[in-house]
């Protein structure tokens, strides 16, 4: 594999190793604090190593409006990722979350661009949604350490989840579009989502401080899975297509699977397992299109 496959898998694999890090931090840990502290301290060090140019970035009044979008997105994200994993599971959580982004995505695409929806993503999206209804519906063992009453809340927060990556991919995008590099575009946004989320920390992020081994995760979370991985993710998408990228991220929520049944113990009804399927299935239809032409 070439050196930029091996930076993308990296990335998804350190993404992948979130929800399992997390499940480690005592209960007394709100969600809320994790996804906070890992956006708040990996935000802060996105920002810092391009802070000159994301200044530059903030200063443009003619994208200020589309990067506070990317930036409210990214504010959204993580409260509503690690809560959804905190109550659906790792597995689940993941899985929604990132398998709702490309489709929440396409909506965007359609309303604020023009891009029609094709009948290739109202098959994606129908198998997505017949996923997550059997996610919801089967769900965890009883076995599984995961409480099934807390499954249906979890996809919903991973919806939002979805939806708010989907902003911030789209958002920034644009901005990049309109000359600034990705290196720049994301150190603005980050740097902005970490400021409001740092108050959040601020409130309820006193038990991340309660012992060596809670600041070590919470370390580790904002250094490997946010700042590594977006480093490694920015090579690879410099030098290989979009349709490669998507497929290839993929891997992300089959690690985290793998992880939260080999290390977390968590165990999924037989029809939790194809509705994980018929998400991953969903998102490769999408993911392996053509983009639709925008009338823009």
């Amino acid at each position: 594999m070439t050196p930029a496959v091996w930076a993308l898998v990296a990335s998804c694999v350190l993404w992948g190793t979130t929800g399992t890090a997390a499940s480690f931090l005592p209960d007394a840990v709100s969600p809320l604090a994790v996804g906070a502290s890992t956006m708040t301290l990996g935000g802060a060090l996105l920002f810092a190593v391009s802070r000159r140019a994301a200044i530059g970035v903030m200063r443009d009044r003619a994208v200020r409006g589309w990067l506070i979008a990317a930036a409210l997105g990214m504010v959204a994200y993580p409260l509503a990722f690690y809560a959804s994993m905190d109550l659906a599971g790792v597995a689940i959580g993941n899985v929604v979350s990132l398998g709702s982004g490309p489709l929440f995505a396409a909506l965007l695409e359609w309303r604020v661009s023009g891009s029609r929806l094709t009948r290739r993503w109202m098959l994606s999206a129908g198998i997505a949604l017949a996923g997550m209804t059997l996610l919801v519906v089967g769900g965890h063992g009883d076995d599984s350490p995961v409480d099934a009453a807390g499954i249906p809340a979890g996809v919903v927060l991973g919806l939002v989840a979805g939806a708010g990556y989907a902003l911030f991919t789209f958002a920034s995008g644009i901005v990049i579009r309109r000359g600034h590099s990705g290196r720049a575009t994301m150190g603005a946004a980050f740097g902005l989502a970490a400021l409001p989320l740092s108050v959040v920390l601020l409130a309820i992020g006193a038990p991340l401080l309660a012992s060596g081994s809670s600041i070590a995760i919470a370390v580790y979370l904002a250094v490997g899975p946010m700042f590594l991985a977006y480093l490694f993710f920015a090579v690879g998408v410099r030098a290989l297509a979009s349709s490669t990228v998507t497929v290839i991220t993929l891997l992300e929520p089959l690690v985290a699977t793998l992880l939260a049944v080999l290390i977390v113990g968590e165990r999924l009804e037989p029809l939790g397992w194809i509705g994980l399927v018929l998400i991953l299935v969903g998102v490769t239809v999408l993911s392996s299109a053509r983009q639709p032409r925008s009338r823009a």
